[in-house]
């Protein structure tokens, strides 16, 4: 399956401006995912947003809540929050430039690929990634995506760019709280040339493909093994159990019922409310 760009814009470096597009660089439909299914009657179990006394809510009627060291929660208004979601720039600048051993391993969170937008972008993005090859740096800026700003770090990756999304400073906690107890003595000097020769027996250049994800290996192999199977108990699900997208598919009246008796009896109001909604 090709790859979807999630961003497309401008990689701007002083007055010079390049058509690119960020993939992320992560493969995600190589992880196994599962659903749950109600054994007794092979159906998904599906989720219901449910208020302790009253039953299951509608999206509408639901606000964000910001708790407050007091136990109190400041309800914001969804109109509010989009209020201030910044208008998603075309444009990422790199607007300094560090050692690519300067960003501690601690601060990147997810990797992109950025690549020209065509070939006639081909030709500054390869002068950037050069220059930054050369200089050994990697350039920061700016990103506005889905309303939310993130800091990114750009470097040479093989014969392209790669982005990394960074952690901001109040992100990350503080590691001297971690490492206080830990005394700073000098090691001992024999302990320390046997645990220094086998770091350097080991040494070896990195290759992610040496390394096997042993449990998903045997969890896929699992499952072939149960797909071949004749005696695998199977379930499967017909077109009433799809969930329409937006949506919440809940039995209301016996979620309601069983609401009602928890709170020992509802308003008349409530009830009524319920039966609406169900029908």
């Amino acid at each position: 399956m090709a790859s979807r760009a999630i961003w497309k814009g401008q990689l701007r470096l002083s007055l010079v401006s390049i058509p690119v597009e960020i993939h992320s660089a992560r493969n995600s439909g190589s992880q196994v995912s599962f659903r749950q299914i109600h054994k007794p009657s092979g159906k998904p179990v599906r989720y219901q947003k449910v208020v302790q006394g009253v039953g299951p809510v509608e999206s509408d009627d639901i606000m964000k809540g910001y708790e407050t060291d007091d136990g109190e929660y400041i309800l914001l208004e969804p109109d509010e929050i989009d209020a201030i979601k910044l208008e998603t720039k075309k444009t990422l600048e790199l607007s300094q430039f560090v050692e690519v051993t300067e960003i501690a391993p601690i601060w990147f969170d997810r990797p992109y690929y950025v690549v020209p937008s065509d070939e006639l972008a081909e030709d500054a993005y390869r002068v950037v990634r050069d220059a930054l090859r050369k200089t050994k740096k990697a350039g920061l800026g700016q990103l506005t995506m889905r309303g939310k700003e993130y800091l990114c770090a750009i470097r040479p990756c093989g014969d392209g760019l790669l982005m990394e999304t960074l952690h901001y400073q109040n992100e990350i906690r503080e590691a001297e709280p971690m490492f206080s107890g830990i005394e700073d003595e000098a090691p001992d000097k024999e302990l320390l040339e046997v645990a220094t020769q086998l770091i350097d027996k080991k040494t070896a250049p990195f290759d992610a493909a040496a390394f096997e994800d042993h449990y998903a290996a045997a969890l896929r192999d699992l499952i072939d093994r149960k797909m071949k199977s004749k005696k695998t108990p199977r379930a499967k699900t017909s077109q009433d159990d799809e969930r329409p997208e937006g949506e919440n598919v809940v039995d209301l009246m016996d979620a309601l019922k069983k609401s009602l008796k928890q709170s020992k009896g509802g308003s008349k109001s409530s009830s009524s409310k319920g039966k609406k909604k169900a029908s």
